[in-house]
């Protein structure tokens, strides 16, 4: 199988079950902005692979656990909406992050301003990360409300506190030096 199709040659891809829509489409947008995102996530654990940290491989495992969701998120963006979604968000995937924030943040200490992104090359990823979810979660805000499963806003909103705290628990796990905002310039 070849990998090219010359099919979006023109400007246009397909979405799921193969209505085209032109490149610049905001699913297409959300959607191709929810991959960047993951990509993103997959080279802070590539970054992570150097280190000797005894929560390594759990950390890894919670984080290709949200590329696996995330992929899922993609499919909903992705698939217009008079057909079926094949793997549909549910309400436990945005209580699983939900968990896992609040586990990582027992473990930290309590912000007291805003820190910038700073320390750990892969709390910098991770941070990198956030941000794309967050323009992800501008451009999905963007789409008719009827055209997308609600958990999908409610997962990449929820996605990107758990990619600030996962930041930050790098931060603290790994000794990045966490930099704090200050008000004066």
């Amino acid at each position: 199988m070849r990998i090219y199709t010359r099919s979006g040659d023109k400007g246009t891809t397909s979405l799921v079950y193969g209505q085209r829509v032109p490149k610049n489409d905001l699913r297409v947008d959300a959607y191709g902005t929810c991959d960047e995102a993951n990509s993103m996530i997959g080279f802070a654990i590539g970054l992570l692979q150097k280190e000797t940290w005894n929560e390594k491989e759990v950390f890894i495992s919670k984080m290709q656990r949200v590329q696996t969701i995330l992929f899922h998120v993609g499919s909903e963006l992705a698939t217009p909406t008079d057909r079926k979604v094949a793997w549909e968000l549910k309400e436990e995937h945005v209580q699983e992050l939900e968990e896992q924030i609040d586990q990582w943040d027992e473990k930290l200490p309590a912000l007291q301003n805003f820190i910038l992104p700073s320390g750990h090359e892969v709390s910098g990823a991770l941070h990198v990360a956030r941000t794309i979810i967050r323009r992800a979660e501008r451009i999905a805000a963007g789409l008719d409300r009827q055209s997308i499963n609600p958990l999908v806003l409610t997962y990449i909103n929820r996605l990107s506190d758990f990619l600030f705290v996962a930041s930050r628990y790098i931060n603290n796990e790994l000794g990045g030096d966490e930099k704090t905002l200050h008000a004066d310039l």
